[in-house]
């Protein structure tokens, strides 16, 4: 475990491994430690980073503040510098996929490669609408409703039909975590700043190698989102799961791996056939 101090603020990172560095952005209820599960194989052959957002994890909250994911994408230029690397290969999923797209579009020579789960150019209003309702249920605190209200709508039903036990164990786990004021006002603040995320104007400027990745059973960012994206990067490849919904990491992570650590570690970015 690692921090450094940006914005007044410290800041909380991990790294794993030596190699070709991997950035792993969190979504919007993740933490550095969502990813444990993949650590292992992550950090075998690359140097991997794991960073909380601002109201993530073990980085510090901004009580009382507003502010957009403009200020994570300002926090991941900050780690580069304070680690000194030149570009990283980026990883996001969900919100951490938008604030790769933002970062990936605000300082394209800092990007190597580019790989986005579940992610969308701008919040369209359905999902603002969504967030919205999250917001005024965490008001309540009360976090059996909380969980319901945003944890089995991020899995297919299939695979929620599948794993009821597993799921069963996640809420008991959770829940006490989303009846908690602190992790609650958190979660407004970064569902607030993503209300206004929008990169449509700006997506021509990512120049690095990208992979969008779409779940045919994502309800919050459906694959039209990522189809649009793949329409808008130039040069950008697109696969779709099967069978998937928006935690497609959790749902399919052997196809997650293999994305990630194919798209990543192959030498080449073109080939001449």
């Amino acid at each position: 475990m690692a921090t450094f101090t940006y914005d007044g603020r410290t800041v909380f990172y991990e790294t794993d491994g030596e190699g070709e560095p991997i950035l792993i952005l969190n979504g919007i209820m993740m933490s550095t430690k969502s990813w444990q599960p993949f650590v292992e194989s992550l950090s075998k052959n690359n140097r991997l980073i794991r960073l909380d957002f601002f109201d993530q994890g073990q980085t510090d909250k901004r009580v009382g503040e507003s502010y957009t994911q403009e200020i994570q994408s300002d926090l991941i230029l900050a780690l580069l510098d304070h680690m000194n690397l030149e570009s990283v290969n980026l990883v996001g999923i969900s919100y951490g996929g938008e604030v790769a797209l933002l970062f990936a579009s605000n300082h394209p020579e800092r990007v190597r490669r580019l790989v986005v789960f579940n992610a969308t150019a701008y919040t369209s209003p359905t999902l603002k609408e969504i967030g919205r309702q999250w917001n005024a249920i965490g008001r309540t605190r009360d976090g059996e409703t909380y969980y319901k209200a945003t944890i089995p709508v991020i899995y297919s039903p299939s695979y929620y039909e599948d794993h009821l036990e597993w799921m069963k164990k996640r809420e008991a786990l959770l829940v006490p975590l989303f009846s908690t004021p602190v992790f609650l006002d958190a979660m407004e603040r970064l569902t607030n700043s993503a209300e206004s995320f929008d990169v449509r104007d700006r997506l021509d400027r990512i120049t690095a190698p990208t992979l969008i990745v779409a779940a045919d059973e994502d309800y919050l960012t459906p694959v039209l989102n990522q189809r649009d994206l793949h329409r808008r990067i130039k040069g950008s490849d697109l696969v779709i799961l099967p069978g998937s919904g928006h935690a497609s990491m959790y749902e399919k992570p052997m196809l997650f791996m293999t994305l990630v650590l194919g798209y990543i570690n192959q030498n080449a970015s073109h080939y001449q056939i």
